[in-house]
């Protein structure tokens, strides 16, 4: 067999490979959307769509059940909504740090501290939450509401103490992706800047940020990925009533809530949780292809 002849038989074989996974992620996401619509659309039929998504009370085991779930989908757009507000400008201005203003030596340091954050389990983010954050959250409420007779207080496991773990746990993520976009901008555009007058603090702002902007939205896809997914840290510090998502209420998000009940459920109540993760799965998909226009849009334009 020639060389040549090697090299075609090599490249058919790579094309036969990369087919096969493309085909099996294709139907990796079929399959788990059709099962999840076989299994989350039948309480929709026996609960009701308002009943389900728009009742505010949740008694699934109660002689006259009730199935309602906005105040879970509520928690979870805010509480996720709140986490990416606080996170993604913070990580994106420990990625400029790390890529533009440090040095050498310190970013050798700041690195691996980030990366490490991101190999830390859920479940001690949720622990050191639960030890840590939820005894300060807690001494907080006290003060805020001292003499109010209407307050549940809720020991510190609130909506504010799972925004705060959501918003470290999407650092790394949203770091270690902008980092890396920004590195890639090209030096020129850096020095044309600057040789123009603008300060470094400008060309940062003005010209490095922007020519980055692709990669700085797919860290914030990723984190929020990470926050609307997320599970047992958040069953560890939010509390888990559902209730209204305001800062000091304890509350249940939709992830939480399968984690909750599903070992015990049966029945509607299985279903109607079924229906939950179905609502969850359709969250992430329509904020992974709005985002994913955006993003399209932004490389467009640059």
């Amino acid at each position: 067999m020639t060389n040549k002849a090697k090299i075609n038989t090599i490249e058919t074989a790579a094309k036969i490979v990369f087919t096969l996974c493309a085909v099996l992620a294709v139907f990796a996401v079929c399959s788990i959307t059709i099962y999840m619509v076989a299994k989350g659309t039948p309480a929709f039929a026996n609960v009701g769509v308002s009943e389900l998504l728009f009742g505010t009370l949740w008694k699934p085991t109660a002689s006259n059940a009730s199935y309602g779930i906005l105040y879970i989908i509520l928690s979870s757009i805010v509480g996720t909504g709140a986490s990416v507000l606080i996170g993604v400008p913070v990580g994106l201005f420990t990625a400029v740090f790390l890529t533009e203003i440090s040095n050498k030596k310190l970013a050798a340091v700041v690195q691996p501290a980030v990366e490490l954050l991101a190999a830390i389990p859920s479940v001690i983010y949720g622990l050191l939450g639960l030890m840590l954050l939820n005894p300060v959250m807690f001494k907080l409420e006290k003060l805020i509401f001292a003499g109010s007779k209407t307050h549940q207080f809720t020991g510190g496991s609130n909506m504010l103490s799972a925004v705060v773990v959501l918003a470290i746990m999407i650092l790394p993520t949203v770091v270690n992706v902008s980092a890396s976009s920004i590195r890639s901008v090209s030096k020129d555009l850096r020095a044309a800047s600057l040789a123009l007058g603008a300060s470094k603090i400008q060309t940062i702002f003005k010209v490095t940020i922007p020519a980055a902007k692709s990669g700085i939205m797919t860290g914030s896809v990723l984190g929020i990925g990470r926050a609307l997914g997320e599970a047992m840290a958040i069953n560890m510090v939010a509390g888990g009533s559902v209730n209204l998502p305001l800062p000091f209420n304890s509350v249940r998000f939709l992830t939480t809530q399968l984690v909750s009940e599903m070992g015990y459920a049966e029945g509607t109540h299985r279903q109607v949780l079924f229906s939950v993760g179905l609502v969850l799965y359709l969250f992430i998909m329509i904020i992974n292809l709005l985002l994913q226009k955006l993003r399209k849009g932004a490389t467009e334009n640059e």
